[in-house]
């Protein structure tokens, strides 16, 4: 049981990285700078990123260790995400492809900083 659990984690991380290419590759298409970087031929890692806008980053690291989501503005930590609430967020990204959100007409959420 254990060992088709584990390969069928492998697979499904393989199939995240696939999608993350593919995200990245059509971004780039739609003029935003956007990368996806994999270590080795297996598929098992990926490192995404894309900006958004000025000093709009949004990165997304997948492993066999773990999955996160990390959004950054101006140097600064906005929100961190795991897990399945890391790969919903992808979502978001994916209809700026969807809806063909040109890198001027993005507008992001305004993030309040009441917080401190």
């Amino acid at each position: 049981m254990f060992l088709r659990l584990a390969e069928q984690h492998r697979q499904f991380v393989q199939d995240l990285v696939m999608n993350l290419q593919a995200l990245a590759t059509v971004l780039e298409r739609q003029g935003y700078l956007a990368s996806c970087y994999t270590c080795g031929g297996q598929m098992n890692s990926a490192s995404f990123m894309v900006s958004l806008a000025d000093n709009h980053l949004i990165r997304f690291l997948v492993s066999d260790y773990g999955i996160t989501w990390t959004e950054m503005r101006d140097d600064r930590e906005l929100m961190k995400l795991e897990g399945a609430e890391a790969i919903s967020q992808l979502q978001e990204l994916a209809n700026l492809v969807k809806y063909k959100v040109k890198p001027s007409d993005y507008r992001p959420a305004v993030i309040s900083e009441s917080f401190h």
